[in-house]
């Protein structure tokens, strides 16, 4: 086995044993977490490798979730099929919002994701789609069991269920940036002028970053529609997007790994400060943010490959 394998498939093997070892609340909370670390997948391949600033990720991944439930809930279509239509919808969706994006770059393209972000809640409850998206009121789903006679409960199911779409969609866009597109995105984050002039059409890297990073986001979103078994435009807000973007920094830009620590940080770090202080769990929040920041400036998949490389280099001879 390659070495620069290792990690991966020793880490895909305790993946795979968890939730054998867990309760069915922490294996729910674990499948959260793969579903998180997708979505942030799309934004780190955005914000991190294209240097794209969104604040509205919280709306494609409303999207996805939306998708999913009323095809489950009014089409009858069964949990997988939705994922494809979540893809096809959110990068869509994402290539045509990129499009005029593209005029916009920096702060003001966060702006727009900005609005984008805070429309979604108030367009889900809008009464004339109400009839398909349930208002205020949501929809709820049904959780599904394991097929094919699997000794598994549905929670592990899901886990499991989870576990393989997200390795496909990280598998992909790992394959996406080591090949030539790629490096263009890169290129066009780093030095837009000369890769131009090195015959890289920026409006087109651009607009496919976008798209591609919606489709990642989509998809988590749908898979936590199945998970939670319930969308409500409340669970949409604009915080959504601002806590997808934090995850994004704070796991670590330009890192697929970065992906997995910042669901960490979204779906565990807010109860730890509640446990803390029931009080000012916000405040709590803030200072372990702060914390992180100060002291993994590249993030945590920054920080522990510095700690790796200070280890390793003090265990040679």
């Amino acid at each position: 086995m390659q070495r620069h394998l290792f990690p991966a498939v020793l880490l895909i093997a305790i993946a795979c044993v968890l939730p054998f070892a867990l309760p069915s609340y922490a294996v729910f909370e674990a499948t959260l977490v793969i579903t998180y670390a997708v979505a942030l997948l799309g934004l780190n391949l955005l914000t991190g490798f294209n240097g794209q600033i969104s604040l509205g990720h919280g709306a494609f991944f409303a999207l996805g979730a939306y998708t999913a439930a009323v095809l489950m809930e009014h089409a009858g279509w069964p949990y997988w099929a939705t994922l494809p239509a979540a893809a096809l919808l959110g990068g869509s969706f994402g290539w045509l919002f990129g499009r005029p994006a593209l005029k916009l770059d920096g702060v003001y393209l966060a702006l727009a994701t900005f609005a984008l972000g805070v429309a979604t809640p108030q367009l889900l409850k809008y009464k004339g789609l109400e009839t398909w998206t349930g208002g205020s009121q949501g929809i709820v789903l049904m959780k599904p069991e394991a097929p094919f006679g699997l000794p598994l409960d549905a929670d592990q199911w899901l886990y499991f269920f989870c576990l393989a779409v997200a390795a496909a969609l990280f598998a992909a866009v790992h394959n996406l940036l080591r090949g030539s597109v790629g490096l263009n995105i890169v290129a066009v984050r780093d030095h837009p002028i000369a890769a131009q002039a090195m015959g890289v059409d920026n409006a087109r890297i651009k607009t496919l970053a976008f798209g591609v990073s919606a489709l990642c986001t989509s998809v988590g979103g749908a898979l936590s529609a199945i998970v939670v078994q319930f969308v409500a435009p409340d669970s949409f807000s604009i915080f959504l997007s601002i806590t997808l973007l934090v995850g994004a920094v704070v796991g670590g830009l330009s890192s697929l790994q970065g992906a997995v620590y910042g669901a960490l940080f979204i779906q565990f770090v807010p109860r730890v400060a509640e446990q803390v202080s029931k009080s000012a769990p916000w405040a709590v929040y803030g200072a372990i943010l702060i914390a992180l920041v100060l002291l993994w400036p590249t993030g945590a998949a920054g920080g522990i490959r510095h700690l790796k490389n200070r280890f390793l280099a003090r265990s040679k001879p």
